[in-house]
């Protein structure tokens, strides 16, 4: 996977705040719903100890983040860029 993929709903205002956030900074990812895709859910549940927790961002490299900012997830993924 060579992308950055963000896990969210619709209706939660952290998602809408990152996704607005990176958007404006230019940032391109693929946007998971994750009360449209069951499989993407349980992911997250997965990765966030049973909780489905959204944001949760899976970065190009495999790791992930729960609810980060949107300047977290830029310096991670200018780190992953070299």
């Amino acid at each position: 996977m060579n992308e950055l993929t963000l896990y969210t709903t619709t209706w939660c205002p952290f998602c809408q705040r990152l996704t607005s956030d990176l958007d404006a900074a230019g940032v391109t990812y693929v946007n998971i719903d994750v009360a449209e895709d069951e499989a993407a859910g349980e992911w997250v549940k997965s990765v966030n100890d049973g909780n489905r927790i959204v944001p949760t961002v899976k970065y190009p490299d495999g790791s992930h983040a729960t609810n980060p900012r949107a300047r977290a997830v830029m310096r991670k993924l200018d780190e992953l860029a070299g």
